[in-house]
């Protein structure tokens, strides 16, 4: 009955029974309880709100979005950004912060989280004793306890210093999530997986990261290493995990100082230490000559790493996410092309996210929302009274 009050609007018992199948007295008694807990508010009735009706009128119910509050943390390599949102996953204030030289150690980044969480509940005037979760995105590998594998050069660790330890200290419950795993919540909740069970968001900016769910399941592994990409160092036709906009960049600054662009393409006026993945890929969508052939050059790659993900995992959908979704268009209609020669299950359907730079602050807040739902009966916080 929670959950259907959490996603629902106003509703009467009459509506949890049909939704939920209960006898009216355990219904009436559930929802009492609920009001009592503090996560469903009981409204005036029909009459009392104004619409007419006859004989005796409907009890009318309503969940409590900010009964409590998420936080939801994108603790990336360059930035740490936190987002306090309500229990249905609406914002309230974000707060972003870089990550310095002098701050990229683990005791650094574990300040740094911990002061931009401080700071946007400062900001919204909540307390730690009003949140109900937190859920904290990072770059490594992530396992079912909230840990990440050791790594050669101890990148894992620096990125995930003991997140779950830090904030489990006052937050009742904590997630901790690869950020591409949380790509791919974000688009199951409000983006381009909505009504998808079988999907990879692969975030594609600088280096490559996959989130994958199969069956509605998103997988994880025994280390959280599901979908890791270097296992493209492995594979012909891409050679290693680098994304849509670092290879769009490379290919450009090459073809640059051999002297290969077309006379027509605006990239040979610009100095080769300017030429980024966006500044190419956005010259493709407007048809840049120069920058419509390297923009092909990644879509032929991009087409190798969705056949291999699409024969992996048998995906539905893969969605190019991140900031580099917005200008691969051109990079897309290029591996839909070439897509087809990948793989002998029928094609995985490439299309591009609306969610931006922003996806896994978005996917960590729906983590942390869904972390809460779970967990919220069990809270001391919405403990029956007695």
């Amino acid at each position: 009955m929670l959950g259907y009050a959490w996603h629902g609007g106003v509703f009467t018992a009459s509506d949890v029974l049909e939704a939920v199948g209960l006898t009216r007295s355990t219904a009436i008694d559930v929802l009492e309880e609920l009001v009592a807990r503090g996560l469903v508010v009981e409204l005036p009735n029909a009459r009392a709100g104004g619409e007419y009706s006859k004989g005796r009128p409907a009890r009318r119910f309503a969940f409590r979005p900010d009964a409590a509050y998420v936080v939801g943390v994108d603790a990336g390599r360059g930035n740490v950004t936190a987002t306090l949102a309500d229990l249905r996953g609406s914002a309230v204030a974000v707060r972003r912060t870089p990550v310095t030289a002098a701050r990229d150690s683990a005791e650094g980044r574990r300040r740094a989280a911990s002061d931009v969480v401080d700071a946007v509940l400062a900001d919204a005037g909540r307390t730690h004793s009003e949140v109900a979760a937190v859920c904290i995105g990072v770059p490594a590998p992530v396992n079912a306890r909230g840990g990440s594998p050791p790594h050669r050069t101890d990148f894992w660790h620096r990125m995930n210093p003991g997140f779950l330890e830090l904030f489990s200290a006052w937050a009742p419950l904590v997630r901790i999530e690869n950020d591409a795993s949380l790509a791919a919540v974000a688009e199951h909740a409000v983006g381009a997986a909505v009504g998808y069970d079988d999907f990879v968001a692969l975030l594609a900016g600088e280096r490559l990261g996959a989130g994958v769910c199969v069956d509605g399941r998103l997988l994880r592994g025994a280390h959280g290493g599901a979908a890791e990409m270097v296992a493209f160092d492995h594979v012909i036709g891409v050679e290693g995990a680098w994304g849509l906009g670092h290879r769009a960049a490379e290919l450009a600054r090459k073809a640059a100082a051999e002297d290969r662009l077309p006379a027509a393409s605006a990239l040979r006026q610009l100095d080769t230490a300017d030429i980024d993945g966006r500044t190419v890929l956005g010259f493709a969508r407007e048809g840049d000559p120069g920058a419509l052939d390297i923009a092909r050059q990644v879509g032929e790659t991009l087409a190798v790493i969705a056949g291999v993900l699409g024969s992996v995992f048998d995906s539905k959908r893969v969605i190019v996410s991140g900031a580099v979704a917005e200008g691969a268009g051109p990079v897309i209609e290029a591996a839909v092309r070439a897509l087809p020669q990948e793989l002998d299950l029928p094609a995985p359907e490439l299309v591009a996210s609306a969610l931006g730079a922003d996806i896994v602050s978005v996917g960590a807040v729906f983590a942390a929302v869904e972390a809460a739902r779970a967990g919220a009966l069990d809270l001391l916080a919405f403990a029956a009274p007695g």
